[in-house]
């Protein structure tokens, strides 16, 4: 009762996202659109996800905001002339033209297309039918059993950075489009990203290195100047251990544990790793948000999606194991997001804290994300192995 409270408070937070002329606003700390920061893809794809979600559950009003963003996709977000999803439009309405084509972005067009569709929105088997083709095409290395990172905005020229955040959250895209179309393809490409991640664990000791050159090998200095970068930091990101053995679990739920015998062994051990280094490690409750490669802390701010994957991640784990010590940690993890994280007077999470659990806004201003929030309320009541969309829309109770 007390998730299915959540999970409309925060739907109720973003009843404002859907954006004139298609896409989704970044809101401000209030849910308010915030005009000067524009539309981007990605929060526009997080937007259409959790929303088409909310529309299955049949919850008023959800729809229309799922609709309004999805145009987005449909319509200004696309590129016409070179293919794919420009990464923003400025508040003018130009696109960013300037930050190229990701796999980050392109994996969440994946995912809201797959929600879209599920959710039966206008359009939506057709645009991930082309969000498909464009991964393909540009994005995945079939020979590596891999995701490339970025490209130039018309797709000449492809960046030599390689890039596990753009792949984690292809894999969880990739069991998505499996669930929403049926293409078993989609479960083996989730599952070869999810070997490279187990050898990667073991070679570093639980902590994933994140960047690499073209050749994949690890680049252990990467933005060493620049530490708190929204989305490639240095060192190891805390977050990512655990959304990795969520996500670990999850495709071995969608393969079968006689197809991946190994991913559960892994997904202990990075949440293991990331407990140890980032949980309460200087003095305060919380998540540290990276360490170095020896698990020192480096950025020490709270960030709000990091307790949502906590959340999801010993839940799984506890579905998995029957251990108990998962489940104590979930409820741990509920009462500090309770406490500190959730915004009981203006709605939604506070998506920053700082290391005495104080609000701050020094990575992430306002409270543009609704995506991990509304996961770590809907996951704990549906199947480990399916998707969340294909999960609701076969009646699985998540209220």
């Amino acid at each position: 009762m007390w998730l299915e409270t959540q999970l409309q408070s925060l739907l109720g937070f973003g009843r404002r996202s859907a954006a004139p002329g298609g896409g989704a606003a970044y809101l401000d700390g209030s849910g308010a659109p915030d005009p000067d920061a524009g539309v981007l893809t990605w929060i526009t794809c997080r937007t259409v996800h959790v929303y088409a979600l909310g529309a299955m559950l049949g919850i008023p009003g959800c729809g229309a905001v799922a609709h309004g963003a999805f145009q987005g996709l449909l319509g200004r977000l696309r590129d016409g002339a070179h293919g794919g999803w420009f990464h923003a439009l400025d508040s003018e309405g130009a696109p960013d033209i300037a930050a190229g084509k990701t796999c980050y972005d392109h994996a969440f067009v994946l995912l809201a297309a797959s929600s879209a569709c599920l959710a039966g929105l206008p359009g939506a088997r057709g645009l991930l039918d082309d969000a498909c083709a464009v991964f393909l095409d540009r994005f995945w290395d079939e020979d590596e059993g891999l995701a490339a990172d970025s490209w130039d905005a018309a797709f000449t020229a492809l960046d030599p950075y390689r890039g596990l955040n753009g792949n984690m959250h292809a894999v969880e895209a990739m069991l998505a489009v499996a669930d929403a179309t049926g293409d078993e393809a989609w479960r083996d490409r989730a599952a070869r990203v999810a070997r490279f991640v187990v050898r990667l664990a073991d070679e570093h000791d639980g902590r994933l290195p994140e960047h690499f050159d073209a050749h994949w090998t690890p680049d252990l200095q990467f933005n060493a100047d620049r530490a708190a970068d929204r989305f490639k930091p240095f060192g190891a990101t805390v977050g990512h251990g655990l959304e990795w053995s969520r996500l670990l679990l999850q495709t071995e739920g969608a393969l079968g544990t006689a197809a991946a015998p190994d991913l559960l062994d892994t997904a202990v051990a990075l949440f293991d790793r990331a407990v140890s280094d980032g949980w309460r490690v200087d003095g305060a409750d919380g998540f540290v948000y990276t360490t170095d490669w020896s698990g020192a802390p480096v950025v020490r701010s709270r960030m709000h999606w990091v307790a949502a994957e906590a959340i999801a991640a010993a839940d799984a784990l506890h579905r998995r194991t029957g251990e108990s010590r998962y489940g104590e940690l979930y409820a741990t993890w509920w009462d500090y997001t309770a406490t500190f994280h959730i915004d009981h007077d203006r709605g939604s999470w506070h998506h920053e804290l700082d290391p005495t659990n104080r609000p701050t806004d020094g990575t992430w201003p306002g409270k543009p994300d609704l995506y991990h929030a509304v996961q770590a309320v809907l996951l704990p009541r549906l199947p480990l192995g399916t998707s969340i969309a294909r999960a609701i829309r076969d009646g699985n109770p998540a209220s």
